[in-house]
């Protein structure tokens, strides 16, 4: 089984093939070395991801590895956690029936968020049901002279 590790405290102008040079030593273990880097500007994001093959090689490459200085910067180096969805999008997903033909581009929080409130907004903030009855007659009264 694969394992992941993190690597942290990067520089902003570290070259990817200077972050793989940090783990040469460790070809023959690494599954993959990627170096994350800002869609716009294509510079470092200031951390990447190893993935070894085994896990007593990550805990090797942790212990040698950890506080090592790349580009005048110490490395962080530790076990990567797993991957999560955010609760609010496994448990409002919408619908086949209100679900729209557009594409979802990192809009998926911005559905949770309204499925809450519509759901919500049904009743009133009884901090403020008083006033927003008061509210509700004046705009009745505006429409009805009009």
């Amino acid at each position: 089984m694969s394992i992941r590790l993190y690597v942290g405290n990067l520089s902003k102008d570290l070259e990817r093939e200077e972050f793989e040079s940090v783990f040469s030593a460790f070809n023959d273990d690494l599954v993959s070395v990627k170096l994350i880097a800002d869609k716009k500007t294509g510079k470092c994001r200031g951390f990447g991801f190893v993935t070894v093959k085994t896990d007593e090689k990550a805990d090797e490459i942790v212990e040698q590895l950890n506080g090592q200085v790349v580009a005048d910067m110490p490395l962080k180096i530790e076990k990567a956690l797993p991957r999560t969805k955010p609760e609010e999008e496994t448990d409002a997903r919408p619908t086949a029936d209100s679900s729209s033909k557009r594409s979802n581009k990192g809009g998926g929080a911005r559905k949770a968020e309204t499925s809450v409130a519509a759901s919500t907004s049904a009743q009133p903030d009884p901090r403020w049901a008083s006033e927003l009855e008061k509210l509700k007659q004046m705009l009745a009264a505006q429409t009805t002279s009009s």
